[in-house]
């Protein structure tokens, strides 16, 4: 088992990282430039990737199966950056060895599966994150304590989109059902994301897409509604480069993010009888890319002693993936081994 906070409180975090791609690199970069994190392990299922990763970023152990890694002792938390189809596979295997997690988003390819790794982190008693980094980013968390504080009075519409340009090929992974492909895992889990962080779970939701010949969404629409007036619009695509914008009207104001919402360098609040005012960055927060917020809520999470994040909890991760499952129920999305129907 791994050490409580309290030991953690005195040393480095030792990470362990599962998986070699791009985003694996990304956030070991940003870890190698934390004071107060290690990596002490990669894992891939080629044992020639982990070692050149590990001699990209100085890490000691490389190992070529995932259970070496979930199995060494030596190792505070994973971070779990294979593509989401594994999720499930790879988190569930490390929280059963009693590693803590940190997993990538989407979660998980469905709710179920999901529901099944909560489970497992509060059986064996571990930490579990979904890395959704936009709500560790201190100017989301600037802009939703605004709405909290009721800087634009009641929340009525959020508007937010997320496409690329492509065109990917039908092998790319975004187009591939055994990868849990389309837009929407990948790229529409942050509009929903950034909805649901304002308004909670929807209770309504429509939908339509454009599907592949190999069945996943190329682009999708979704209508999500509360009970209370509230409405939030949300797009994604594979098909087409969209502004990544975002915006939030109230019955007293605005406020707008106009490109990369869920990474913004600002955004825009206006409010009724006054002027627009914009809220920049910190540029001692590094990089606007950069993963390190959720690699120190992780860390400052373990040295607490806390099994599960404020700013991204396990409870918002699940209602998440639970509207994610009712707009692929709408669209007719399904991936290998799901049932006929994901969500109600």
């Amino acid at each position: 088992m791994s050490e409580g906070g309290s030991a953690m409180a005195e040393r480095n975090v030792r990470w362990g990282i599962l998986a070699t791609g791009g985003i694996a690199a990304a956030f070991a970069a940003d870890l190698v430039d934390l004071r107060d994190a290690e990596i002490t392990a990669v894992a891939s299922r080629r044992r020639d990737s982990a070692e050149a990763f590990a001699e990209r970023f100085g890490v000691e152990r490389a190992y070529g199966d995932w259970e070496s890694l979930a199995a060494d002792p030596d190792i505070d938390v994973v971070y779990v950056a294979t593509p989401h189809s594994a999720h499930r596979a790879a988190a569930g295997l490390c929280l059963e060895a009693g590693r803590n997690v940190l997993c990538e988003k989407p979660f998980t390819l469905n709710v179920r599966e999901a529901e099944e790794l909560v489970a497992l982190a509060r059986e064996h008693d571990r930490f579990l994150m979904e890395a959704m980094w936009m709500h560790c980013n201190p100017l989301v968390r600037r802009l939703k304590a605004l709405v909290d504080d009721g800087a634009i009075g009641e929340v009525r519409t959020v508007q937010a989109d997320f496409g690329l340009a492509g065109p990917f090929p039908p092998a790319h992974r975004l187009r591939d059902r055994t990868l849990g492909g389309g837009a929407l895992l990948d790229l529409g889990v942050y509009p929903v994301s950034f909805a649901q962080l304002l308004l909670g779970e929807p209770d309504g939701i429509a939908a339509r897409a454009v599907l592949s010949e190999e069945g996943v969404d190329l682009q999708t629409g979704a209508l999500l509604s509360w009970d209370g007036g509230a409405l939030a619009s949300v797009h994604c695509s594979i098909v087409g480069g969209t502004g990544v914008t975002a915006s939030v009207t109230g019955t007293r104001g605005r406020i707008d993010v106009p490109s990369g919402f869920f990474h913004p360098d600002r955004f825009v609040l206006h409010r009724d009888g006054r002027d627009p005012e914009e809220f920049a960055a910190d540029p001692a927060d590094g990089p606007r890319t950069s993963l390190r917020h959720e690699a120190e809520e992780v860390m400052r999470a373990l040295r607490a002693g806390e099994k599960e994040s404020p700013l991204v909890p396990l409870e918002g991760t699940l209602a998440v993936m639970r509207t994610l499952d009712a707009v692929r129920e709408r669209i007719g999305v399904r991936y290998p081994g799901e049932a006929v129907t994901t969500a109600a």
